[in-house]
Formats: C-alpha cells, sequence, structure tokens
C-alpha cells in the first residue's frame, strides 16, 4: 500500500489567529516540511492564485500541491452562489493537479469567533440534516463533473462537529461527496476515531492526522471558551506529541486498504513550538507507525511531467 504525506500551512499561517504566525515566506514555509521529509503542502493564504506562479514556486520546493480549504455556505445559501465562487479554486487545482478541494462549512459556524463559546455551536435539526446532507451531495457531484472531487470537512464549531452529526450528515449524503477524516476535529468533539473509520472508510478520500492535547481539551470551560481559545491554549498539535494512538488510528486505515495522502494540520503557537521542530516530530511519527501498518510512503514530490 501507498501513502503520501503532506503538511498544512496553518503550523506557520494562522488565518484566524494572526499572532500565531510564524513571519516566513511562502518558499521559506516549503522548504522547511520539505525537509521534514513531506512531500505535499496544502494551500494557505500566501500560495498565489495564478498556476503560472504557484507551479515553479512549487517546483523550486519539490513539493506537490495536496489540497485545500473551501469556506462553503450551503447551509444557508443556494447552489449556484457558491459553485460560482468555488469555480476560480477548481480550475486552479486542475491546472496544479491537486488530488481534492477539502469543503468546509462556514455557515453559521462560529469557528472564526473568538467571542461565542464553544457551547454556543450550531445545531441542525434532523429534517435540516437531510436537506443540508442532500445538497452538499449535489455540489460534491457537479464539482466532480468539473474535474475536481471535493473532501467534505467535519469541524469542530461547525454544524457537523459531534460523531452523532457526521453520522447523520454520512447517512443522508451520497457518494458524490466524499469525506475527510479528522483525527483530531473528532477527538475533540467527543467522537470515538477508530468507530468513524469503521463506519465510514467506504467514503474517506483524504485524511488530516490531527493530534490533541486531552489535557488542554478537558480542562476547557465550553460554556465561556470558543474554539479559537482552545487553540491559543494548545489544543492541537503533531502526531507524537499528542494524546491520540495513530499506530491504532493508520492501522485502522491499512486494514481497510486507504492509499492516499494523509496531511498533518496542527495549528499552534509557533513560538514554543517551532513548526520545522513539529514538522520533524510528527514526519517521524507517521513514519513510524505507517512503516508498521504495511505502508509504503511516497518520496517524490513535485511530479515530474
Amino acid at each position: 500500500m501507498k501513502a503520501k504525506l503532506g503538511m498544512s500551512p496553518i503550523a506557520w499561517w494562522n488565518d484566524d489567529l494572526v499572532e500565531l504566525s510564524d513571519d516566513v515566506s511562502l518558499e521559506e514555509c516549503l522548504r522547511q516540511s520539505r525537509s521534514a521529509g513531506f512531500t505535499g503542502m496544502e494551500k494557505g493564504r500566501r500560495f498565489p492564485d495564478d498556476p503560472d506562479v504557484m507551479l515553479p514556486i512549487l517546483k523550486a520546493a519539490d513539493v506537490t500541491l495536496c489540497g485545500g480549504w473551501f469556506s462553503g455556505t450551503l447551509v444557508d445559501e443556494d447552489l449556484a452562489t457558491n459553485q460560482a465562487r468555488i469555480q476560480p479554486m477548481i480550475e486552479l487545482f486542475k491546472a496544479v493537479n491537486a488530488p481534492c478541494i477539502v469543503y468546509g462549512e462556514v455557515g453559521r459556524s462560529i469557528q472564526g469567533k473568538r467571542d461565542i463559546p464553544l457551547a454556543h455551536k450550531p445545531k441542525l435539526s434532523g429534517e435540516e440534516m437531510k436537506a443540508y446532507a442532500r445538497k452538499v451531495t449535489q455540489f460534491g457531484e457537479w464539482c466532480a463533473e468539473q474535474g475536481m472531487p471535493l473532501s467534505y470537512h467535519h469541524h469542530m464549531a461547525a454544524v457537523v462537529e459531534t460523531e452523532a452529526e457526521l453520522d447523520a450528515f454520512m447517512a443522508n449524503s451520497g457518494e458524490g461527496i466524499p469525506l475527510l477524516l479528522d483525527a483530531g476535529h473528532l477527538a475533540f468533539a467527543g467522537g470515538n476515531v477508530l468507530r468513524a473509520i469503521d463506519n465510514h472508510h467506504a467514503r474517506i478520500n483524504h485524511v488530516h492526522v490531527k493530534d490533541v492535547r486531552m489535557d488542554v481539551i478537558n480542562k476547557l470551560d465550553r460554556t465561556r471558551q470558543s474554539f479559537l481559545d482552545a487553540v491559543a491554549l494548545g489544543a492541537f498539535t503533531v502526531p507524537g506529541d499528542g494524546s491520540l494512538d495513530f499506530g491504532a488510528i493508520v492501522q485502522k486505515f491499512a486494514d481497510y486498504g486507504y492509499e492516499g495522502w494523509f496531511v498533518v494540520e496542527a495549528e499552534q503557537d509557533p513560538k514554543p513550538n517551532p513548526p520545522l521542530r513539529m514538522a520533524q516530530v510528527g514526519h517521524a511519527e507517521l513514519m513510524r507507525v505507517m512503516t508498521a501498518a504495511g505502508y509504503t510512503v511516497e518520496t517524490q514530490g513535485f511530479p515530474n511531467r
């Protein structure tokens, strides 16, 4: 079985908490992650939107674009509005041969609002969830028809946060919307990561290997503290530095024959947690557990073409 290891630039530049950002260029971010062993990087705010500009940067760093976040609003807005906003991203991702676009629902979400506590996250009724799931499926099918698959990201402080909400979303959506399984977000929400993989492995096309510090999470006052408060306190980290058993998680993916990207997305304060050092820790842990699970990790970065 083959796997690829990527990172998210959120370890270097945090879009929601600018104070949790390292003052490095895109080129330096790519250089550091590649030196740690990662061959892919998801798109961040310092990436150019012109493929003619992006491709030479990726080639020079020997890194491929392995995904990127789209802020969807389908819970409130119509398909046409979201189609118009994502179309340029589809064309860009096709031009640089990215595997998928990560769909993150921001409609009604409090994930970027530091003044709203976690306990006030949006919730959908059963009928609302059914309608939402069908709508996202339509959107996913349309994006695939344009030549770029989506990967749905369940997320803290959003309408699909808990394991029960994920199960409901998956039960009412279709194959047209694949799933991004994020171990850290599911664990933060109190879910069982291994059970979620068992239940939804057939639809998983992208994986975020985010670790968590459960001692930080367990001390949160969710009636007063927000998702961004939790991030600033250090709720997230890289594999090998947190509370999750990635040996068991990666083995579970191997058991179902998952082949594809495992992306480290670990936002935290770069001052006490230097991104290069954390990238090295995460890569070493992933190589350890992936080798044990029987994976061959691809070492080629920018594709030869």
